[in-house]
């Protein structure tokens, strides 16, 4: 049984969905205003790219899985500081999503250095070194990603994409 089962929505508003079901049953989810719900499913699909490739445990999908609410990641932070393997996911996959919209692919070298030089930021990233990915990492993560946006992108409005997690 998938750790969690991950499905997001497009629906017919414009808004999208992420629902996260854990493997005792419980759900979190969100639904995305039209004005973002082109973000952040795309966002959210580089985190499973990264995530599954890279093996992370405790990222967001991996939180989720082990009962963090999505709402747990925004303001009043209720569960207090990500922690710190959470927060080096996110630089990574931001760094994923700022490669993909300026439609150039970055080095190993490039994108190593994009990430130590937005980790050097203590106020965000105190405590956070992230790791050196090779050329093969970035080019797993990307055709991976790749994968998963063009199934994105194909999802009829009012219809779902399933993915399952394991840990």
């Amino acid at each position: 049984m998938p750790t969690l089962t991950i499905r997001l929505k497009r629906h017919t508003d414009g808004s999208a969905s992420l629902t996260c079901t854990r493997a005792d049953g419980s759900v979190t989810w969100q639904r995305q205003k039209p004005s973002v719900a082109v973000f952040f499913p795309q966002h959210d699909l580089t985190h499973y790219a990264v995530e599954s490739t890279l093996g992370y445990r405790r990222g967001f999908f991996g939180l989720l899985a082990d009962g963090w609410e999505i709402s747990d990641f925004a303001a009043p932070w209720p569960r207090g500081i990500i922690p710190v393997e959470a927060r080096e996911v996110e630089v990574l996959v931001g760094l994923f999503d700022g490669m993909r919209r300026g439609r150039v692919p970055w080095t190993s070298d490039e994108f190593n250095a994009q990430a130590k030089e937005i980790a050097a930021d203590t106020t965000r990233y105190h405590g956070m070194t992230p790791p050196t990915l090779s050329d093969a990492d970035i080019a797993q993560i990307t055709i991976l990603r790749d994968e998963l946006l063009t199934q994105w992108l194909a999802v009829a409005a009012g219809d779902a994409m399933h993915l399952n997690y394991e840990l």
